[in-house]
């Protein structure tokens, strides 16, 4: 059973939801049906959702891969956390020019780190079993 993949694909999907809804929104108030209309609120709404878009379907697979091949529950979690953290936080700091700029970086960080983790680990427990 892939749980800990079902709970971080569950939640990235609502969160996935919430930033497309965002980007409907301000299409609709700002009247722009494609592109960002020269508007830098719809700019970075758009690039947070394309951003999320990038990065999660890797982690998500990535998870999986660590639940398949029987990685020790706690790295399988601590991953988990980290990646969904990360890409919880990175749209927030892009998508509000106001917003702190650490948002953004602790975000990627969180991201990148979880995706590096995983991979390597990911090889590793590949590599142990043959």
């Amino acid at each position: 059973m892939l749980d800990v993949t079902a709970v971080a694909a569950s939640v990235l999907g609502l969160w996935l939801v919430a930033l497309s809804a965002n980007v409907i929104r301000l299409r609709r108030q700002l009247d722009v049906g494609l592109g960002d209309g020269g508007h830098d609120e719809l700019y970075r709404a758009i690039r947070a959702h394309a951003n999320f878009v990038e990065y999660a379907p890797m982690g998500l697979l990535l998870l999986a891969c660590l639940e398949l091949n029987h990685a020790p529950s706690w790295l399988t979690l601590v991953c988990a956390l980290s990646f969904v953290t990360g890409r919880l936080l990175h749209p927030i700091g892009i998508r509000h020019a106001q917003s702190p700029w650490q948002c953004r970086v602790f975000g990627m960080v969180l991201t990148l780190t979880a995706l590096v983790v995983m991979a390597v680990a990911g090889l590793f427990l590949v590599v142990v079993r043959v």
